[in-house]
């Protein structure tokens, strides 16, 4: 059996990169042949990159905010 390698810390990953994980995410889980544990542990991850993606979204739009109103 191949040993599984950890997926990279999430904070380390660019916008593009999250995003890009994430969407594979769903489409892994969408085909629900994955094993009930894998499943929830990839379902996790992805609530982490989800949140992880909406915060950098968020300090993006502060930042067009600070450069409209200078």
């Amino acid at each position: 059996m191949p040993k599984k390698t950890k997926p990279p810390s999430i904070d380390e990953l660019t916008f593009e990169q999250a995003f890009a994980e994430l969407e594979e995410s769903v489409r892994t889980l969408e085909r629900g042949d994955l094993p009930l544990e894998e499943s929830l542990a990839l379902y996790e991850r992805g609530q982490e990159l989800s949140a992880y993606c909406a915060k950098l979204l968020d300090e993006a739009e502060l930042k067009v905010q600070q450069v409209e109103a200078s």
